[in-house]
């Protein structure tokens, strides 16, 4: 890129931020006020990710609309980076947690309901045993204690350019060839070259050589790449992965909470795959905290080697290192069920695949009208669109290929004209409230995007 297209962008972007800025006032003096007592502006520090310069604060959102305070209203493609993928304010979850917040948030004791919700992950994700937590990090942290546990290794292996929340084991990456610290982040004394490994997505062979000393515990993977844009699987990689694994004794941990949008069985059950351990958040209580994480019969009996489930000499029970007082609490088991009963249902995934085909071949006509070399790939309910022409077969490819001034851009002229998508990088989900007069607002504004880019000299 040349540094007078650079500086083209760069001016349009700072247009942009400046017309967020003045049909934003209310949430600018937020922002302003919230740096004063919250580390990082916002509750949490990702809230300061977005391209306007600071982040709206929401009023109110129902279904797939958010409207801030300052009364802009938009239609919502990111729904919390997938947190709220059932839709913002379901009326089912919302009526299941009402009632449940009458009998009771949390008691470190079992309700019924948690008898239901067992049963149904065990026959929509085909694992048997479950654990609830808070989170899909807890969960990952749990899952990988567990592998550790039962096969005596310390190692964990990821692919470069995943995302697996807080857990520390994946904060790395292939730079150059070799690991280094993901996205940059700050070395926190974990001894990542001694405890990790790491390689390529869609790459077997390297895969296979790291396998071949039998040192890991266990693969945590994303059964397609969400974090760096979706980067889809190559044909025949996943056998590779599991047949791999089996050989030389290391669990394979599938971690679905991007890929959960595929269907009510996760992309896992759609495609048939065996992970040794399943692990899902996010989405599976309609935005109240939550992760979940399911073990396949022979790994809870190898579990169970270590810690037996039953000793009726033991009135204590055998706590190995993860959990927490949060963990499976009645609210949380409640919005659950409301989910699994009635908001992610196969009528409903087929609702949210048919509007994410609408918005991808409505992106892929815009973009071949104009002859630009982007892509667009839809999997499941899930949707992106990169500045490059073909899609990255691993995190090295879309590094090489990706136009993050281009992103912010696009992202900061979606705000504007009311349009939310995941702010890391471009990419749309759809829940079940999603209309299509929803997907025609973005194929407009997109379109107007273009547009703007042919006008500046750009496209």
């Amino acid at each position: 890129m040349t540094t007078s297209v650079s500086r083209i962008v760069d001016h349009l972007i700072d247009d942009e931020q400046a017309r967020f800025a003045a049909s934003h006032p209310r949430s600018a003096h937020a922002w302003k006020t919230g740096r004063r007592t919250f580390l990082y502006g916002g509750p949490s520090h990702w809230m300061r990710r977005w391209a306007g310069g600071f982040p709206i604060y929401v009023d109110e959102a129902r279904g797939c609309h958010v409207r801030d305070i300052d009364g802009n209203n938009y239609v919502d493609f990111c729904l919390g980076d997938t947190g709220g993928m059932c839709g913002h304010a379901p009326e089912a979850v919302t009526r299941a947690a009402v009632r449940q917040l009458e009998r009771g948030t949390t008691h470190m004791m079992p309700t019924e309901d948690s008898l239901w919700v067992g049963e149904e992950l065990g026959r929509r994700f085909g694992l048997p045993y479950w654990t609830l937590t808070t989170s899909a990090t807890d969960a990952n942290r749990g899952a990988i204690r567990i592998a550790r546990m039962i096969t005596g290794r310390e190692k964990v292996l990821v692919f470069s350019g995943c995302y697996h929340g807080g857990v520390e084991e994946a904060h790395v990456e292939l730079r150059d060839g070799k690991m280094g610290m993901r996205n940059m982040i700050h070395p926190n004394g974990f001894d990542h070259a001694r405890l990790c490994k790491v390689v390529e997505f869609n790459d077997a062979e390297a895969l296979e050589a790291a396998l071949m000393d039998e040192d890991v515990a266990c693969v945590l993977m994303e059964p397609l790449m969400t974090n760096f844009g979706m980067i889809p699987v190559a044909d025949g990689f996943h056998d590779a992965v599991r047949a791999a694994t089996r050989r030389t004794g290391t669990l394979l941990i599938m971690d679905e909470t991007h890929t959960i949008s595929c269907g009510p069985g996760g992309y896992t059950r759609d495609h048939d795959l065996e992970p040794d351990i399943f692990v899902a958040g996010k989405a599976i209580a309609g935005g109240i905290p939550a992760g979940i994480f399911g073990l396949s019969r022979e790994t809870a009996e190898r579990l169970w080697q270590q810690i037996p489930h039953v000793n009726p000499r033991q009135r204590q029970s055998s706590h190995f290192g993860i959990g927490g007082t949060l963990a499976g609490n009645a609210l949380t088991v409640a919005t659950m069920r409301a989910v699994l009963e009635e908001v992610l249902t196969p009528e409903n995934y087929a609702r949210m695949h048919t509007q994410a085909e609408r918005l991808a071949q409505a992106a892929e006509s815009v973009i071949a009208k104009h002859s630009l070399p982007w892509h667009v790939t839809r999997i499941g309910g899930r949707v992106e669109i990169m500045f490059a022409p073909d899609p990255p077969r691993n995190a090295a490819d879309f590094r090489a290929t990706r136009r993050s001034d281009l992103e912010t851009l696009l992202h900061a002229f979606y705000m504007n004209e009311g349009i939310l998508v995941t702010p890391f990088h471009t990419m749309f989900l759809m829940c079940p409230a999603t209309e299509p007069a929803d997907v025609d607002r973005h194929t407009e504004v997109f379109a107007r995007f273009v547009d703007k880019l042919t006008d500046a000299g750009l496209a």
